[in-house]
């Protein structure tokens, strides 16, 4: 679990500033599940330049609730939780600095999206909200508030996620909190897996991944394999203390996604069967494959230029389908291999997506 948040603040000297306004969202790793955005009167007096920037003046803050009184919300909205922000160390030092005027000592794991960006994003020419929200059309509005800057950050997050390919967000997120012993520990975890297409992650206690499986409908995936009776099911459950899992709107990608993060990963419990696939040429050079995407508006994007199998991506504005170059940050890289290849032809045999781009 994590929790997302932007803080503004009255400027000053380092340690002195207050907060003027906060905004947290609370988020599974799939979608916003509890939130708290507010003003806070910060009992100083707001910079100049602050006010410029923001727009939010000592006049705004009068009747705004003070730090005490929503410092037990926080606690609440952030337990278990890591903490997400762009440039997190600002964000959590402000934080820390407020609970710590109250006697309170606020202590959390941290992720900071832009050091996650230029891992996974590298060669931008800036790693600023406001520009990266430009060069991936991510649609932000209320620039430097904490509600827009917090929500354009989980919009950031979820484009990260998908890009993490290793799985170490995920994984951090495992060791953080989920280590408990769990009464019926399969039906508690079986839950909380949808009936989607998708893929997903068997973990040990130290997050690492044992066995990546996938399936139309994931729920029943992961129950088949609870019930198996073969030796390597039984060790695999034996091992087994967390699922979790990631939804990819429709067949194609679940299969494009499995195949690349079991090369990745090469988890202990999977294995493949060697086959011998002769070369792939696509019915034109330059494709845009669009297809279902996770949640209503998205569609899901599989790139080919050049006849080159570029990677694949999530996108729900109009403007990013035409724009290749943004299409281009956007995407998780695939290998242009004659098993991807395979993949899409035999898929596109078979099956319709929504539509075929030629371009």
């Amino acid at each position: 679990m994590y929790a997302i948040l932007d803080i503004e603040t009255t400027g000053g000297k380092f340690n002195e500033e207050g907060i003027t306004e906060i905004a947290i969202y609370k988020f599974d790793g799939h979608e916003i599940v509890d939130q708290l955005i507010t003003l806070v009167n910060p009992e100083k007096q707001i910079q100049p330049f602050v006010v410029q920037l923001t727009g939010i003046n000592n006049g705004m803050l009068k009747t705004a609730p003070k730090f005490h009184e929503i410092a037990k919300r926080i606690v609440e909205l952030t337990k278990d939780c890591i903490l997400v922000a762009h440039n997190a160390v600002f964000d959590y030092r402000i934080l820390k600095t407020e609970f710590r005027r109250l006697g309170y000592e606020f202590q959390s794991q941290t992720l900071c999206t832009v050091e996650l960006t230029k891992k996974l994003i590298p060669d931008l020419d800036s790693y600023s909200l406001g520009k990266l929200c430009k060069a991936l059309c991510i649609p932000v509005s209320n620039r430097h508030r904490a509600e827009g800057d917090a929500l354009a950050t989980v919009k950031l997050f979820k484009i990260l996620l998908d890009k993490d390919t290793e799985k170490t967000i995920i994984i951090g997120n495992i060791k953080q909190g989920i280590d408990k012993e769990l009464s019926s520990k399969y039906q508690i975890i079986l839950d909380d897996v949808p009936s989607d297409p998708g893929i997903f992650y068997i973990h040990d206690k130290t997050g690492a991944i044992l066995y990546i499986g996938k399936g139309k409908d994931m729920k029943k995936a992961v129950n088949k394999l609870f019930i198996k009776t073969s030796k390597k099911a039984k060790s695999l459950r034996k091992r087994l203390s967390h699922v979790s899992y990631e939804k990819t709107g429709n067949e194609l990608i679940g299969r494009l996604k499995f195949q690349n993060e079991l090369e990745i990963n090469k988890p202990t419990f999977n294995f493949s069967n060697p086959t011998i696939i002769e070369n792939i040429e696509f019915s034109n050079p330059n494709l845009i494959l669009l297809d279902k995407g996770r949640t209503a508006g998205e569609h899901s994007l599989i790139l080919i230029e050049n006849d080159i199998l570029l990677g694949f991506c999530f996108v729900d504005l109009e403007y990013q389908i035409n724009h290749t170059e943004v299409l281009k940050s956007l995407i998780t890289e695939l290998p242009n291999d004659k098993k991807n290849r395979y993949i899409v032809k035999n898929y596109l045999q078979k099956y319709k997506v929504e539509k075929i781009i030629r371009y």
